[in-house]
């Protein structure tokens, strides 16, 4: 479980939260939905462990975190094997052992073999990604942390991650705490979705939600979503 209890955070220019609370269960993929600069990335940060609370309390029981950030991130003298491997190599886990592993699971996201090989400059943005989601996946987290990792991707690709992401945790049972501006992203991927105010900001809606690849009932659901007052205040009204 990650549990934010009252939480406020202030880096010297007001406080960024107003007594947050949230909580992440086992399992659970739950989207954090708010307006830029509101505070979502440093959630996550705070969920990391990278960024202490001025007051309140922050409860990670989970026993390993990843991190999947907005961009990919990867070491531009490794190849795709051995960046997707990177977290295994920190855990101690053999050369063989992990570039194995971290293979598999390249290939599971579509990598062919002769993809294995290349370094991050010879892979397109959307192979970079799936890098960095597979890295993550890699070291087997309880929670993953995701920033808006596909919000510079074309529509299609951010489709066909979103799934391979969905996917992934559902196979795993691992938990994730998603961070976007993008209605339609939360509706097609988490199983709870969470709305942020503008700082200094609190959670003004708490909603379950059953995720869905059906366009038709994606937009449909974001429209019914965004009519509710509390959402758009917090997203649309200035």
């Amino acid at each position: 479980m990650l549990a934010f209890d009252g939480v406020t955070v202030d880096f010297g220019d007001g406080p960024v939260f107003d007594r947050l609370d949230l909580a992440v269960a086992p399992g659970r993929l739950v989207a954090l939905l708010g307006r830029s600069g509101c505070g979502k990335t440093t959630s996550l940060r705070l969920a990391a462990g990278l960024v202490a609370p001025a007051s309140g309390r922050v409860e990670n029981r989970f026993r390993r975190t990843a991190t999947v950030f907005q961009e990919p991130r990867l070491l531009p003298w490794a190849d795709a094997t051995d960046n997707a491997a990177f977290g295994l190599a920190a855990l101690g886990v053999g050369r063989d052992e992990r570039r194995a592993r971290a293979a598999g699971l390249l290939t599971g996201f579509g990598f062919a073999p002769g993809d294995l090989g290349k370094r991050p400059a010879e892979l397109s943005g959307g192979m970079q990604s799936r890098v960095a989601i597979a890295r993550a996946f890699a070291v087997e987290p309880d929670l993953v942390l995701m920033d808006e990792p596909f919000a510079a991707l074309d529509v299609g690709l951010r489709r066909e991650l979103q799934d391979l992401v969905r996917e992934a945790v559902e196979r795993r049972g691992t938990a994730a705490l998603f961070v976007t501006h993008d209605v339609t992203e939360a509706i097609r991927l988490a199983d709870r979705i969470l709305v942020l105010s503008p700082r200094p900001a609190r959670v003004v809606l708490d909603a379950a939600a059953a995720p869905t690849a059906d366009p038709a009932a994606i937009h449909a659901a974001a429209a019914s979503f965004l009519a509710l007052p509390a959402v758009r205040g917090a997203l649309l009204e200035r």
